[in-house]
């Protein structure tokens, strides 16, 4: 158990490492940071002198080491245009995103782990068929027009739903069901390939010809098997959501890193891209090297192969 889950540290320790310093570079090889800084009026000697004082002239691994060194330091800098600690502002921001993340991922068990068990125990069926294409299109919708959809319809035309903001629960039942919808079609997918697969097993059918009752076969045999890579999916579609909340945020002006991180984006605001980008990055390894540890301590086969 020790070696599995010092293997999984490792690996995530590695991804971190990697996705960090991706991250960094592709956010200073993006545009003339300098320049930024510096203003649109700006001459070029005061772009140069806005790239001296911020370290912009070293090489690019000596920025990089420079920024780790700050960063485990718990010094993440300040916002470009603001003054303000980016920490503070992640942290200032960062409980709206996870409300919204975590009321997506119950919403999205809630309904896919039964649609999935609904669809495997009526295989080849409209019922089945119904559920897949219902899964492809929650996959193949567009987070942003299906935002705008649900706006118009239960916002504008109803009126039952506040449409922006994040002062109360009730804001939150629209941008949590647009987000709940990218998340939902994976794990009903997962769940049903699991079940047909759990069904299919010498042991399961030992059960069911010794007439144990098919509700009770499904609940005690083989959902607890097919819920081991469900297990999984959900940490992993956690760190999804909280990456992908920015569209969702800034349709309905929801205060939280999405919306930070698309203004930010927006101004060139380096240090709070970056930051986000890490944290996000952070969260998603930590999440899946989380969700390893517990299958492992779930099932005895991972741990002993």
């Amino acid at each position: 158990m020790l070696r599995t889950v010092m293997s999984r540290l490792l690996v995530a320790v590695l991804v971190a490492v990697t996705v960090s310093a991706v991250g960094f570079s592709l956010l200073r090889l993006s545009g003339d940071l300098a320049a930024e800084l510096a203003g649109e009026a700006a001459t070029p000697a005061e772009i140069e002198s806005a790239r001296i004082k911020h370290g912009l002239d070293r090489p690019l691994p000596l920025q990089f080491l420079g920024w780790s060194r700050a960063l485990a330091a718990g010094d993440l800098g300040r916002s470009l245009f603001t003054h303000e600690p980016v920490a503070e502002m992640i942290l200032k921001r960062l409980p709206v995103t996870l409300q919204l993340a975590v009321y997506a991922l119950i919403i999205s068990i809630v309904i896919g782990i039964p649609l999935g068990m609904l669809a495997a125990m009526h295989p080849r069926t409209w019922i089945d068929r119904l559920s897949l294409v219902a899964a492809v299109l929650g996959q193949a919708v567009p987070s942003f027009w299906l935002a705008l959809v649900l706006i118009v319809v239960f916002g504008v035309m109803l009126r039952w739903t506040p449409i922006s903001g994040s002062d109360s629960w009730a804001h939150f039942i629209l941008p949590t069901a647009t987000l709940a919808a990218s998340a939902l079609p994976g794990l009903m997918r997962l769940t049903r390939s699991g079940m047909l697969e759990a069904l299919s097993t010498d042991y399961v059918r030992t059960a069911r010809a010794k007439g144990l009752a098919e509700r009770t076969l499904m609940a005690v045999h083989a959902l607890p098997n097919a819920l081991l890579p469900v297990l999984a999916l959900a940490a992993v579609q956690l760190g999804t959501l909280l990456g992908g909340s920015v569209i969702v945020e800034s349709v309905f002006a929801l205060d939280g890193i999405g919306l930070l991180a698309y203004r930010s984006i927006l101004r060139g605001d380096f240090p709070v891209v970056q930051s986000i980008l890490i944290f996000v990055a952070l969260a998603y390894t930590l999440l899946t090297l989380l969700a390893d540890i517990a299958n492992a301590i779930i099932d005895p086969r991972i741990r002993l192969g």
